[in-house]
């Protein structure tokens, strides 16, 4: 049996991933930061370990232990608001526990295949430009920086010590494990409760910024495949559309009936310092090389997000009225 490593094991990908991995029959072990679980109703299906993936020999120690034949580093402070008010505590737990997964697998399981869950972020503002694995790096924050930052390392150890080294560069992919802190499960709240008349407004930041939004359910399985390709590459993932924020919002909010123009306001200090307004993305060499290719759209990803938020809330369920 196949054993597979997971850090941020209990995280929205993290979580899908075990359960994807889990169900092909590899035996799946991961970490967190803690002893918290992610919101599933069935049995986790992996052994967790909790290790500080900042500290070199204790990462050391888990590859030694659990001699993996994969490893699917997704652990990090995964926020871009957050990461302004903490650089530090992100570039550490994005890029040093890159370095330490990397520098472990080097020494002590080299043939271990490793997967480095990199973002779109990295890329900046894009424009009209849909970026590729070509495409420059212009980070626009701390987050995204660190992003960038891991993908370089990644890609400098398969060159230098010819390790099965895959690079997946994420662009926004959604679901109902997404933390609360996350700006679409915000939105799907807040349209709820003032549908429910338990509140009469939201307030957003900036509605103008362009992302390819995905489903979270369908990342994972590009990152597995990414490491039983015949040999290491970079990939962007993601569905090769981009929509606006204010999109996503209206798309809720009329899901339960209502107007958004009527119940968003904008609070200035929700905007970031710095922003990439226009995140666009070419997913074409996953197809070519993985054969995968997002099934799930913006409307699609909206539409199962409500659902799940109306089955879970005993108050009521508000549904879409004529507009």
């Amino acid at each position: 049996m196949k054993k597979a490593l997971i850090t941020g094991v209990t995280g929205q990908d993290g979580s899908y991933l075990a359960e994807l991995l889990a169900g092909k029959g590899l035996e799946v072990v991961g970490t967190s930061r803690s002893a918290a679980q992610s919101d599933r109703t069935a049995p986790a299906p992996f052994a967790r370990r909790t290790v500080s993936l900042s500290d070199p020999e204790a990462v050391k120690q888990l590859i030694a232990e659990v001699r993996p034949d994969r490893v699917f580093h997704l652990a990090g402070q995964s926020s871009v608001g957050q990461s302004f008010k903490e650089p530090t505590l992100t570039i550490e737990s994005i890029v040093t526990t890159t370095t330490n997964i990397l520098e472990a697998v080097r020494t002590i399981s080299p043939e271990t295949r490793v997967f480095i869950a990199s973002s779109g972020e990295a890329f900046g503002d894009t424009g009209e430009l849909r970026a590729d694995e070509a495409t420059s790096f212009r980070p626009l924050s701390p987050y995204a920086a660190a992003k960038a930052a891991a993908a370089e390392i990644a890609r400098a150890y398969r060159a230098s010590y010819s390790l099965f080294v895959s690079v997946g560069f994420l662009y926004n992919h959604e679901s109902p494990r997404r933390p609360e802190r996350f700006v679409t499960r915000k939105v799907v709240r807040a349209a709820f409760e003032i549908a429910l008349k338990q509140s009469e407004h939201v307030e957003l930041g900036e509605l103008g910024v362009v992302r390819d939004w995905g489903w979270a359910p369908e990342y994972v399985d590009a990152m597995a495949r990414t490491l039983e390709a015949s040999e290491p590459d970079d990939f962007i993932i993601a569905t090769g559309r981009s929509e606006s924020l204010e999109r996503f919002v209206e798309l809720v909010f009329a899901e339960v009936g209502l107007d958004w123009r009527e119940h968003v306001k904008r609070r200035e200090d929700l905007v970031r310092p710095a922003e990439a307004r226009v995140l666009r993305a070419n997913p074409a060499r996953a197809e070519a090389k993985l054969g995968w290719k997002a099934e799930l759209g913006l409307t699609d990803v909206v539409h199962r997000l409500v659902e799940h938020e109306r089955a879970t809330r005993p108050q009521g369920t508000p549904d879409r009225k004529a507009q």
